[in-house]
């Protein structure tokens, strides 16, 4: 589904990226954990193509996607959710969700596309018509997460969904995550909680110093605490 080959990248001068490898296939859920600083979320927006500059290929679905402006990526089926959430103020749950639709072909048959998503994420469906700001910090982030699969995306990248989120919510949308998995949907996750990433992950790659340096089963990574100590541990 994904594959990155040489990757670099740059924000103005700083060489961030030093030439990434890393694959995804169909239908896992593959974990890309490491300290902060690591190149973590810069190889998401690579991806994405929200570098200043970035060499090397990105395959997705079988197409070099490198040259190809965001929406574009967008339009093929790239689902991006940043850190920090980028809900709009002002606006309700239900309007959020309907920004998600204008990159989709899905625009047409909204009103089902909400009741989906509300399914899938009941807490929003209580909140449909509450401006999204007053939410908690938990509630935002499954609002973000929602508004990138309103356009069914065909790999779903999340950075740091767990930052600054209570415990409870946390587990929460671990579940929904193994969930989505386990019902289709192709996952890249920037975690920086690495139990939590592990323990629902297929496949793991740690980074360091923008280069990919280790990569493994997720439970054989989960039980080797000599790997996490060496590139993980603040």
């Amino acid at each position: 589904m994904l594959k990155l080959e040489k990757l670099q990248a740059w924000y103005g001068r700083s060489h961030i990226l030093q030439g990434i490898d890393l694959e995804v296939n169909k239908g896992e859920l593959v974990c890309l954990i490491g300290r902060n600083g690591a190149g973590k979320t810069t190889t998401l927006r690579a991806v994405m193509g929200l570098t200043s500059r970035a060499e090397g290929r990105v395959v997705f679905d079988g197409q070099d996607i490198l040259k190809l402006p965001t929406h574009r990526r967008n339009g093929l089926g790239l689902g991006y959710v940043p850190e920090e959430r980028r809900i709009v103020p002002g606006m309700s749950v239900r309007d959020n969700l309907r920004l998600g639709l204008l990159a989709s072909h899905h625009t047409a048959r909204e009103a089902d596309v909400i009741a989906e998503i509300a399914e899938t994420f009941p807490r929003l469906a209580e909140r449909l018509d509450q401006d999204a700001t007053t939410m908690s910090g938990g509630e935002q982030q499954m609002l973000a997460i929602a508004r990138a699969m309103v356009s069914k995306p065909k790999l779903l990248m999340l950075d740091e969904p767990s930052e600054g989120i209570m415990p409870v919510l946390v587990d929460e949308m671990f579940a929904l995550f193994a969930r989505l998995r386990d019902g289709g949907t192709t996952i890249l996750l920037v975690e920086q909680n690495v139990e939590l990433a592990l323990g629902i992950a297929d496949r793991a790659y740690i980074m360091d110093q923008g280069e990919i340096v280790y990569q493994a089963d997720a439970k054989a990574l989960l039980a080797d605490a000599e790997i996490q100590e060496r590139y993980c541990s603040v």
